[in-house]
C-alpha cells in the first residue's frame, strides 16, 4: 500500500474513533442521568402527582436519547469493521494470488558465446514446459531454472518464435515441482482491470509487482520491421529479469507475458507491454510439436494512407486504408498481382512513395490502418488461407483474391 493511502486509512480511523469515544462518552452521560433520576425518585417520599409525570417525561425522553445513541454506536462500529474487513481483502488478495502462483513461476539463467544473462519463465504443463520469451535464451549454450525451493536444473530447448518474442523450454522434475499456470482469455480484457506480474528483476526472486492495464491492442515491431499486434500495456512494474514471466489477473490466470519496456533509461518507466495470452495460446501447441510457428504472410511493405498523400494520388482525403509501398519479390501479393508504388513525392519536407494500390477492406472488413489488416491477418488467418482484398487502383474499386503464404525466417 502506499504511503498515502495508508496514512489516510488511519486519519479516517482515527476520525471514526473519536466520533465513536463522543458518543460512548454522551452514553455514559445519558445512563448517569436516568440513575440520577431513579434515585431521585426512590429517595423521595412522597413525590406529587405533578413531580411524578416530569420525572416519567424526562425518564423516556433519556431512554429515546440512549437508544439512537446505541444505534450511533453499533452504526460506527460496523462502519469501522467493513472498513478494516475491505482493507484487509484488498491486501490479502494479492497476498493470496503470489502465494497461489509464486511456485509455478521460475528464474532462468542461460550463458551465451558472449556471456549470460537471467529472465523469468512460468510452468505450462505437468510434462515439465516452461513459456518464456525468445531473447531470454535467444542462442543460449546452456539454460537453468532455479524453483523457489532453490531447485535447480538444466533445461532444454524446444521451440522459438522470434516475431513473437516466445519460446517453450523443457524440464525433466518431480510431479511435485509442477504447478501449471491457466492461460485465461486476453480478449476480455479491460483498461483500468489490476495487472500483476510476478518475475526476477535484476535477479531478485520471485517479485511480485501490481498496477492496472493500461492499454490494450498496442503494436510493436520486431525483426524484418514486421509487426507484434494486439500487444498489453501496463504500468505493473517491469524491469530487466520479469521478461519472460507472467501478466496475472486478480483470478491467478495469466493474461500475458511480460516482455518489454518503454525507457530511456533501460529501467521501468511506467509503461511496460506483455504478449497477450491468446498469442500464447494460438502458438503453444505449434512450438511444441514443431518446434517454430509460421506466421501467415502478404508479402507487402504498407503505411497508412493519410490525407495528404490521398491528395496527391489524386483520391478523396476521406479515403483510409493501407498504401502497397512496395511488394516482396515471388511473395503472396506480387503472385496476386498487388502493385507497389511508382513514383515519389515532397509531403511535409520528406519524400515519400506514393501510386500503389491501396487496400481498404479484406473478406469484406473494412481495413481503415495497415495495423488494422495485419491485426486482422495474425489473429483469424493461417499460412494458406485465402484472403480477399478490396483496393483502389488509379481510381477505381477491385477486388483481389491472395493466398496468404508463411512468413520467411529472420535475417
Amino acid at each position: 500500500m502506499s504511503d498515502a493511502w495508508f496514512y489516510g486509512s488511519r486519519k479516517n480511523d482515527g476520525n471514526r474513533g473519536n466520533a465513536l469515544w463522543v458518543i460512548i462518552i454522551i452514553f455514559m452521560i445519558i445512563n448517569v442521568g436516568v440513575l440520577s433520576y431513579v434515585t431521585f425518585f426512590i429517595d423521595t417520599d412522597s413525590p406529587t402527582t405533578k413531580e411524578f409525570n416530569e420525572i416519567k417525561t424526562r425518564l423516556e425522553n433519556l431512554q429515546f436519547q440512549l437508544s439512537s445513541a446505541q444505534m450511533e454506536i453499533e452504526l460506527l462500529q460496523d462502519q469501522i469493521k467493513i472498513g478494516k474487513i475491505s482493507n484487509n481483502n484488498s491486501s490479502l488478495i494479492l497476498t493470496q494470488l503470489y502465494n497461489q502462483t509464486r511456485r509455478s513461476v521460475v528464474l532462468i539463467s542461460v550463458t551465451t558465446p558472449t556471456g549470460g544473462g537471467t529472465g523469468s519463465g512460468f510452468i505450462y504443463d505437468m510434462e515439465g514446459r516452461i513459456i518464456t520469451n525468445n531473447h531470454v535464451v535467444e542462442n543460449a549454450d546452456s539454460i537453468e531454472v532455479t524453483f523457489i525451493d532453490g531447485t535447480i536444473v538444466e533445461a532444454g530447448l524446444v521451440g522459438t518464435d522470434p516475431y513473437s518474442d516466445m519460446a517453450v523450454i523443457q524440464i525433466d522434475v518431480p510431479n511435485d515441482l509442477l504447478r501449471p499456470l491457466i492461460l485465461g482469455d486476453s480478449s476480455d480484457l479491460l483498461v483500468g482491470e489490476t495487472a500483476v506480474a510476478i518475475g526476477n528483476p535484476f535477479g531478485l526472486a520471485n517479485t511480485m509487482t501490481a498496477g492496472i492495464i493500461s492499454a490494450l491492442g498496442r503494436q510493436s515491431s520486431v525483426q524484418g520491421n514486421y509487426v507484434v499486434v494486439d500487444v498489453i500495456q501496463t504500468d505493473a512494474a517491469i524491469n530487466p529479469g520479469n521478461s519472460g514471466g507472467p501478466l496475472l489477473n486478480t483470478e491467478g490466470e495469466v493474461i500475458g507475458m511480460n516482455t518489454w519496456i518503454l525507457s530511456q533509461t533501460g529501467q521501468f518507466s511506467g509503461i511496460g507491454f506483455a504478449i497477450p495470452s491468446n498469442t500464447i495460446k494460438r502458438e503453444i501447441d505449434s512450438l511444441i510439436d514443431t518446434g517454430t510457428y509460421e506466421h501467415p504472410w502478404i508479402g507487402i511493405q504498407g503505411r497508412d494512407l493519410t490525407p495528404a498523400i490521398a491528395r496527391e494520388m489524386g483520391l478523396d482525403s476521406s479515403i483510409r486504408g493501407t498504401l502497397v509501398v512496395d511488394v516482396v519479390e515471388r511473395g503472396p501479393a506480387e503472385n496476386a498481382g498487388l502493385l507497389g508504388s511508382d513514383r515519389n513525392v515532397i509531403i511535409d519536407s520528406q519524400q515519400v512513395a506514393i501510386g500503389g494500390d491501396v487496400i481498404i477492406g479484406a473478406d469484406g472488413k473494412t481495413m481503415k490502418t495497415f495495423y488494422d489488416l495485419i491485426f486482422y491477418v495474425s489473429r483469424e488467418k493461417q499460412p494458406g488461407d485465402n484472403l480477399s482484398l478490396m483496393i483502389i487502383r488509379d481510381g477505381n474499386t477491385m477486388e483481389i483474391d491472395l493466398t496468404l503464404g508463411v512468413r520467411p525466417p529472420p535475417t
